[in-house]
């Protein structure tokens, strides 16, 4: 016995979502049509209206309902360090540590050639132009500790610092309150190769 065609769509769509195979799509549909009715029109609508009004910032590439995001509009921020993220969730995980009041350029993304995924999708014609705008005097790059991140990263100091733009690279490994029998081999080791002096 088949799925009504209406509900064969609604898994197949769920599928879209990362982590979500044919199993877990079905539950979920089952779910929203037998137990949330209520929280199935929610989604739906609340998804129908991020579509309709929510796009990219056209400054730092994050998603915005206006041209420019309040962020990038701010007189608060410093417009000469730009500091570079893969995802939204980057930016605000480095906003709520309240340690950098630079401005953001978001990737939406990393270099993954594997997946299809090079220059053109992580917007880096968009990032060049905003990093060459004359106003921004260093770029810290932010992407993750991963083997695309790294190359991520790589790839872009490699662009910037042929145009004389100053790059950095946040720092890696102990974690604040760590003791070292807990911590992994891999991030004490970077945590010993990224050592610094104590008196300055």
């Amino acid at each position: 016995m088949k799925n009504p065609p209406a509900l064969e769509q609604l898994i197949e769509s769920l599928r879209c979502l990362p982590g979500v195979g044919p199993k877990s799509a079905q539950r979920m549909a089952y779910y929203l049509l037998q137990r949330d009715r209520q929280g199935a029109n929610g989604l739906a609508l609340a998804l129908d209206n991020a579509l309709q009004v929510i796009d990219h910032c056209k400054l730092c590439n994050t998603f915005s309902e206006q041209p420019i995001c309040s962020l990038c509009e701010s007189t608060q921020r410093d417009k000469s360090v730009l500091c570079i993220v893969e995802m939204p969730t980057d930016l605000i995980m480095l906003e709520n540590t309240r340690a950098y009041s630079g401005m953001y350029f978001v990737l939406m993304g990393r270099l993954s050639p594997l997946d299809g995924i090079g220059p053109k999708e992580i917007h880096l014609d968009k990032l060049i132009k905003r990093a060459n705008d004359g106003i921004v005097t260093e770029v810290i790059l932010a992407t993750n500790y991963t083997v695309e991140g790294d190359a991520t990263a790589h790839y872009i100091s490699e662009l910037l610092r042929a145009r004389g733009i100053k790059v950095s690279r946040i720092a890696r490994g102990m974690p604040m309150g760590g003791e070292i029998e807990y911590v992994d081999s891999g991030t004490l080791a970077q945590a010993m190769i990224e050592r610094r002096s104590v008196f300055k």
